[in-house]
């Protein structure tokens, strides 16, 4: 396993582009951004499906999961697929987020960002400029990771 400076293990992660999205420059960049910042990346690529996301998230138990997409049809495609992970018991407190190019009728009043976020994404993100936003989320999941991987200290 691939060690932090620090002395700690790599949060881990997987990425995938929806059933439908056959890109994949996002993918490629996500996980270089991700690596780049510590994190341990596994890359399903485009046109994922559902079973392969679920197989391998029981399989490596990740610390996050990203849906990228840049199509066009990350909203309807994205409650689907939320549905469908949040049903497995192991993905149940796993933060899911979803980010790219959600929809092709325009800017959204903010009921379609409403609707994944009711539908079991911890977050989504929307449109272009939100990189910084997406690092603020890398750096609180990775804390929250390292909090739950140290052993409770000891109690004389």
């Amino acid at each position: 396993m691939n060690v932090y400076e620090t002395g700690g293990t790599r949060p881990t992660a997987l990425l995938a582009g929806p059933p439908s999205d056959a890109h994949t420059w996002n993918l490629l960049y996500l996980q270089l951004l991700m690596t780049e910042l510590g994190w341990q990346v596994s890359n399903l690529g485009p046109c994922t499906p559902v079973r392969l996301l679920v197989a391998e998230s029981a399989r490596c138990a990740p610390d996050l999961v990203v849906i990228s997409t840049v199509n066009g049809h990350g909203y309807h495609e994205g409650l689907t697929l939320i549905r469908s992970l949040r049903r497995e018991a192991h993905l149940r407190d796993t933060p899911i987020v979803v980010g790219g190019k959600l929809g092709i009728d325009g800017p959204d009043d903010g009921s379609r960002l409403k609707r994944l976020r009711d539908a079991g994404y911890d977050d989504v993100f929307d449109g272009d400029g939100q990189v910084p936003r997406f690092q603020v989320l890398l750096d609180s999941v990775r804390h929250h990771a390292r909090r739950q991987a140290s052993p409770a200290p000891a109690v004389r």
